[in-house]
């Protein structure tokens, strides 16, 4: 962990989207990071795509995924 200085305007941002999103102010701008870094080392990918992403890994590591079942033509 590291103590660093980010504007007041950041923050206030921040807690508005971690209010409406039940995040910490942190762990909104943790989550912020997280998708820009992504972001930048895929270009092509839309940001709905980046997240459903993560939803998907997320869903992964909680079991709660379902195998797919191919139909037979």
């Amino acid at each position: 962990m590291a103590t660093i200085k980010l504007s007041d305007k950041l923050i206030s941002e921040a807690r508005r989207y971690a209010d409406t999103f039940s995040r910490s102010v942190p762990k909104q701008i943790e989550y912020w990071s997280r998708i820009g870094k992504i972001a930048e080392e895929n270009p092509d990918l839309p940001y709905s795509f980046i997240k459903d992403i993560l939803l998907a890994k997320q869903e992964m590591n909680d079991q709660k995924t379902t195998p797919y079942k191919f139909s037979k033509k």
